[in-house]
Parts: C-alpha cells; sequence; structure tokens
C-alpha cells in the first residue's frame, strides 16, 4: 500500500499542469480547435426533425411508423434516440434511400393536410404555404444527403 508521502511525491513529479489535466479543467491557448462539430447524424437531425427547417413535425409514433415501413422494428424512445437509432440502421445505401422514400411519403402525406387545411381556412393559406415550401425543400435535399452520406 502506498503511503501519503509516495503518493504526495507522485503528484510533485508531475511537470506540468497539462500532464495532469481534467477535460474541461485546464486553460488550452486555443479553446477553438477544441470545438466539436456535430455528426452528420446531428445535422440531419437539425434538418429533418426540426419543424422550422422541415416544416412538419415528426413524432415519435411517426419515427415508429417509418422505422416499421423501413423494416426496421423500434421501440419508443425520445425523438433524437429514435433517429439516432434509424439513422444507424441506415447503414447502406439501399437501406438509407428507404428510409428517405419513407420519410418523403410521410412528408408528403402531411403536406396534402396542410393543403387540404389551406383550402378549408383561406385565412390561414399563407401559413401553411411556408410550411409546404419548407416540406418540398427538404425531399428536395434527399439525393443530396444519400450522395453526402455514401
Amino acid at each position: 500500500m502506498r503511503s501519503y508521502e509516495s503518493l504526495k511525491e507522485s503528484f510533485d513529479n508531475l511537470r506540468s499542469k497539462e500532464d495532469f489535466c481534467i477535460p474541461g479543467g485546464c486553460e488550452i491557448e486555443n479553446e477553438e480547435t477544441l470545438i466539436d462539430y456535430p455528426s452528420y447524424t446531428d445535422a440531419l437531425y437539425a434538418i429533418m426533425m426540426a419543424p422550422v427547417s422541415s416544416g412538419v413535425y415528426i413524432s415519435r409514433w411517426d419515427l415508429k411508423e417509418i422505422a416499421q415501413s423501413a423494416g426496421e422494428s423500434m421501440a419508443i424512445h425520445p425523438r433524437k434516440r429514435m433517429f439516432e437509432l434509424l439513422m444507424k440502421y441506415a447503414s447502406d445505401k439501399e437501406t438509407m434511400q428507404l428510409v428517405l422514400d419513407t420519410f418523403q411519403a410521410h412528408i408528403e402525406e402531411k403536406i396534402a393536410i396542410y393543403e387540404e387545411l389551406a383550402s378549408q381556412f383561406s385565412a390561414s393559406k399563407e401559413i401553411f404555404e411556408s410550411y409546404i415550401l419548407k416540406a418540398n425543400k427538404i425531399i428536395e435535399k434527399f439525393p443530396t444527403i444519400i450522395k453526402e452520406y455514401f
């Protein structure tokens, strides 16, 4: 068993603060080099799952249905975790294409609902048109996602 003196001597022998640095607890000259860039899955999540950018809200149940349509059985988790699991399942180009096709069909269903609501409630037509525009832009990005992802 090490004595207090030998343990103290070990700490005293450390050459500098950087030799024994707890992450986030030491000052670094250039902190910009430590910025973590989001993974591709996080970037897709921000684009596809945020209604402000995609124009549609995709719930956990929607994700479960999308996964089932793509051939994957999935339990209910928080949305982000379910999306991550779905992207993990889409590990090859064909599966990812199937997942994106299923997303597209789901988004197109939401667009049809928005169009119906816009026609029934003409005062809200501008609001629904902005959602439809965003949703169509997301669908247009799907080929690029396949290209970049694989």
